[in-house]
């Protein structure tokens, strides 16, 4: 026993040895010297700058907002949006792939610069894998500034940053946004990515952002100067050195130009201005309060009153009659399961729609909403979990419903209450979210679009999902109501091998709940 403790002490003697030296030869840049920089306000002389005046004028203290359901939607409005600016362009965003969507809007970024748009363009340095020497380039040019979010000093490889420095880079921006000429935002659950946008063959993200305009639009603009002049972000040119790859930036925009996919969302533009144009993408102008987290949460130094959920639960004040929650990752821990479980007690509706495990991206969160499943249904609420519904079809990407499902991964964050209420934005019910990530959302005083998650519930949800129950003997089975209106009973896991069964076992009992 004392040889074991004596090879543990040395173990852990030699770690913290190793971390002491790996923090000195990779530290991060001295930010004493960086520059604090500020939105511009709203410009009445640009084009975008009139729309948002002439609706506030006619709606004081509201904002117009259109749910951008379809993916398709979603990425035309970015991009019309960036092309239209004249003034200012803010984003903000979790993850940027370089494939056909994230090198189209890089484009249009670069355009946009080049024409005097000033752009700033902040990022979470966990997802912007390989795109190192593209943002150097794009940094360097004029008008173009960018920002990474906790990044890791040691480039290559990046990950092992992780080992030295955890409890850091553990902590992740999440948040999504985009504020143009200080007038239209747009905010919610997507990344820039082509699984976001319902792009090529691939299986793609079941998503929800709004569009908005008037009242709420400064109050996002002041969350972005927050983050961006926070003591988490650094300068791109601190952290990646070298003047970047322009020649090879060129090169990857010319290829997705000519690719199928860029060919597909020609299509998808057409139908977007048509909606558009007919009036079937119209604001709704309502009450509107931004919900974020203190950028302090980024450095574990934020109170709980600064914390996200923290807010947004004394925003919403009590649940009267029901509670509709869409969470692609739903982990609502023994304090959530009793919440949720008390309101279902109390007569309170309680429906619930996350991923079934062979749709989530994520199987260990899977195991984690497990282990709170069955005190859930013994309480009265209601849980369905979205089914692998084939592949996606060419026609799936131009579906306009609310969270058209078809061939989809659940990745929305979405809730309404009392069907007057409803939330939108980054937000997942699990640990990560509530303690660790930085999120952000519009919390929307519209029954409309309340009822409209409620519809989803009432109607579609039955069909392309399996609902999980509990036996008068208090065994789980799940039900599945197939598009012919067949009735299935599973007794175990929907489409899950006996080798997953038992990683979600394992996966349970391990101590990683908090990080989930």
């Amino acid at each position: 026993m004392k040889r074991f403790v004596m090879f543990f002490a040395t173990l852990v003697f030699g770690v913290t040895i190793a971390i002491f030296l790996a923090r000195l030869m990779f530290p991060l840049p001295d930010i004493s010297d960086r520059g604090q920089a500020r939105a511009l306000g709203v410009d009445p002389e640009t084009p975008l700058g009139r729309m948002m005046i002439a609706g506030g004028a006619a709606h004081p203290g509201q904002s117009g907002v259109i749910p951008l359901y379809n993916g398709h939607d979603a990425l035309v409005s970015r991009l019309a949006l960036v092309d239209a600016a004249v003034q200012s362009i803010d984003m903000q965003y979790y993850i940027w792939h370089g494939d056909t969507s994230g090198m189209l809007l890089l484009d249009a970024l670069d355009r946009a610069a080049k024409r005097g748009v000033r752009v700033r363009l902040l990022l979470d340095d966990n997802g912007i894998h390989g795109l190192d020497p593209i943002l150097a380039a794009l940094n360097a040019r004029e008008n173009f500034q960018i920002r990474l979010f906790n990044p890791s000093p040691l480039r290559r490889p990046k990950m092992l940053g992780y080992a030295f420095d955890f409890f850091r880079m553990n902590r992740r921006m999440h948040n999504k946004s985009i504020v143009v000429d200080g007038a239209v935002s747009i905010i919610g659950g997507r990344n820039i990515g082509d699984e976001y946008f319902q792009l090529g063959d691939d299986i793609f993200f079941v998503d929800l952002d709004v569009l908005a305009t008037g009242a709420i639009v400064p109050e996002t603009a002041a969350v972005f100067d927050a983050y961006w002049n926070s003591q988490s972000v650094f300068e791109l040119e601190r952290i990646v050195t070298g003047p970047g790859d322009p020649a090879g930036f060129a090169v990857r925009v010319a290829a997705v130009k000519d690719s199928t996919e860029a060919a597909q969302l020609q299509g998808a533009m057409q139908n977007s201005m048509e909606r558009f144009a007919s009036g079937g993408l119209t604001p709704e102008w309502a009450k509107v309060q931004l919900v974020a987290d203190d950028p302090a949460k980024g450095q574990g130094i934020a109170t709980r009153d600064q914390l996200m959920i923290t807010r947004l639960g004394s925003i919403l004040g009590r649940i009267e009659q029901k509670l509709d929650l869409v969470s692609a990752y739903f982990i609502p821990g023994q304090e959530g399961t009793r919440y949720f479980g008390d309101l279902a007690r109390d007569g309170k509706t309680v429906r619930v729609l996350t991923n079934a495990l062979n749709t989530t991206d994520v199987p260990m969160v899977h195991s984690g909403y497990t282990k709170y499943r069955r005190e859930l249904l013994r309480a009265g609420a209601t849980l369905y979990e979205l089914k692998l519904r084939g592949e996606m079809t060419p026609e799936a990407g131009f579906q306009v419903n609310p969270l058209g499902f078809s061939g989809g991964s659940l990745h929305a964050k979405t809730f309404a209450v009392d069907d007057a209420r409803i939330f939108i934005g980054s937000f997942n019910f699990d640990p990560r979210s509530a303690m660790l990530n930085c999120e952000m959302g519009f919390l929307i005083d519209s029954p409309t679009l309340a009822q409209g998650i409620g519809a989803i519930f009432d109607g579609p949800v039955a069909t392309v999902s399996y609902r999980p129950e509990l036996t008068p003997e208090d065994k789980m089975v799940w039900q599945e109501i197939r598009s012919d209106g067949t009735r299935v009973t599973y007794q175990e896991e929907p489409g899950a091998t006996w080798f997953q069964q038992i990683m979600l076992v394992v996966m349970g009992l391990l101590p990683v709940e908090w990080m989930l």
